[in-house]
Parts: structure tokens; sequence; C-alpha cells
């Protein structure tokens, strides 16, 4: 154990003289110390809750109503802003102008279409193409009235969300539903950037 240091004179005159000059934080006072501690709450009172009335589970539920939450894939496309020169974008809408290449994707399943289109799209800027069109078909309705809604055209929905994603999102400044010359609702103008 160590032994307590002890001051030296010097140390003990300088030590007064700050300790004279000091306030105290809380002078002393002939009054007692108030008591600070919060006064306690008071219960709450809760009301009584009326009985719930006899339900069944989705006995309110529109049965007309579509299981997709989403807004149509066509809408969200029209409500996506403009990337590229209006007219350019005005011409490309009424199929004013010729896609310079096109992959067809109609009757593939997703593990082979996706591939192939990162090699057409990345292929097609490395070319230097501006506008390609990708042809996706309007798909089957095949539900068979399970309990989890088939998707109809999985492909023309899947399309854009790959588009969407790297790699092809670099690649990609703007997509639009075709015109009915080049397959309407189930193709998809590309206007790719260009190549750096």
């Amino acid at each position: 154990m160590r032994k307590p240091r002890h001051l030296s004179q010097e140390e003990r005159a300088l030590w007064d003289r700050v300790a004279e000059r000091a306030v105290p934080l809380h002078p002393k006072s002939d009054k007692p110390t108030p008591d600070i501690r919060p006064a306690p709450k008071p219960k709450r009172q809760v009301a009584p809750r009326a009985p719930l009335t006899a339900f069944e589970v989705g006995q309110k539920a529109n049965a007309a109503r579509p299981h997709d939450v989403m807004r149509p894939l066509v809408d969200r496309l029209a409500a996506a802003p403009v990337n590229m020169d209006n007219k350019s974008f005005g011409k490309m809408k009424r199929g004013k102008l010729k896609p310079e290449a096109r992959i067809d994707l109609h009757g593939m399943t997703l593990a082979e279409a996706h591939p192939e289109l990162i090699a057409f799209i990345l292929g097609s800027q490395a070319m230097g193409r501006r506008l390609v069109l990708v042809i996706t078909g309007k798909g089957k309705s095949r539900d068979d009235g399970g309990p989890i809604p088939t998707r109809h055209g999985v492909l023309r929905h899947q399309v854009p969300q790959w588009m969407a994603l790297p790699p092809l999102s670099g690649a990609i400044l703007q997509i639009t539903p075709a015109h009915l010359k080049h397959g309407g609702h189930g193709a998809y103008y590309v206007y790719l950037r260009k190549s750096r």
C-alpha cells in the first residue's frame, strides 16, 4: 500500500489562498432542504371496453378486388420520369423510331430469359446501338384457382424489374411499352445510354 503524500508548506499556503477565494455552490442556510422528490402520479382510470360483436374472418373482404396491390405496370412505366430527349421520346412512343435490334424472350423461363437479356442489352450498348426492342409476350392466363394467385405474364412483369437493377440499370436510359406495330404491351422499347 502506498503512503499518503503530505503537502509542503508552499503547497499548503497556495491551497489556502485558493480556498479563500472559492464561492460555495450551495451556501449554508438555516432553512431546511426542500424535498425534491416528484409527487406520485395518480393512477389512470381505464374505462371498461364494450364487448366485441360476433364476426367472421374476411366477411368484409371484396372478392372482386385484384390481388395485386401494386399499380399496373403500364401505369408505373408511364409515371416514370423521362430521362432522354423529349422529342425522341415522343417519336419512340408513337412507333416512329425503328429499333436497331430485338430479342424475343417469348416462351422462355425466368432462368433462361435473365442471362439472355443481360447479354443482349450489354452487347447492344457495346455495339453503339441506342434503341432496342425486348419482346416478352403478353403472357397466358394460368391461374389454377389456388390460394396464391399466379401473375398473368410473368416475363412481362419481371423484365422491367431486371432492367432497373445492376448491371442493366447502368446501360439503360429509358424503358417504355412498345407501340402496337412493334408488339404493344407484349414488348418494350429500351433506349440505351451511349457506351463510354
